[in-house]
């Protein structure tokens, strides 16, 4: 509503305005941004990579297909203590000359997983095998804790 019709022209209400009118097209200028470009990427990354996930009574096991890749291909990370990032890049093959593509179907570029591990896993006892284009991931847990033996206070006589 403008208020200036009413008669009120007074520098404050045109301050206001000015404000409203700022926060408004803020709003609508970031809602047109849109993600970053390495957002965009990890997040392809990210969801061209499909992942197995199993807990066993000792361990917890993460098992991605990678068909093609050679071990120093691939990337296994712990971050912040408690984050296991698998990740690599699977480059294209170099053309031979005289040679051209005719369907190019299998994925080249970079992947990467990440998966918050839980509170009993043991960072420290990490293993990594890959073997016939498969990856597993071996994370040991940690032993549960002793449960706490009761206190016994001796009752003295006053």
């Amino acid at each position: 509503m403008d208020f200036r019709v009413m008669g009120f022209d007074a520098p404050l209400i045109n301050t206001l305005h000015h404000i409203i009118d700022t926060a408004a097209n803020e709003d609508s200028a970031d809602k047109n941004s849109g993600p970053t470009r390495s957002y965009v990427r990890d997040a392809k990354a990210m969801a061209a990579t499909p992942a197995d996930v199993k807990e066993l009574p000792n361990s917890y096991v993460f098992t991605i297909d990678m068909p093609g890749l050679k071990s120093g291909d691939i990337q296994v990370q712990v971050e912040d203590d408690n984050v296991l990032v698998i990740s690599g890049e699977r480059k294209r093959e170099e053309e031979k000359e005289g040679a051209k593509y005719v369907r190019m179907e299998r994925r080249i570029g970079k992947f990467m997983r990440k998966f918050v591990l839980p509170e009993n896993a043991n960072t420290d006892k990490i293993s990594a095998v890959c073997q016939d284009g498969v990856l597993t991931v071996t994370v040991e847990k940690l032993p549960p804790p002793e449960p706490k033996k009761p206190k016994t206070i001796e009752v003295k006589i006053g």
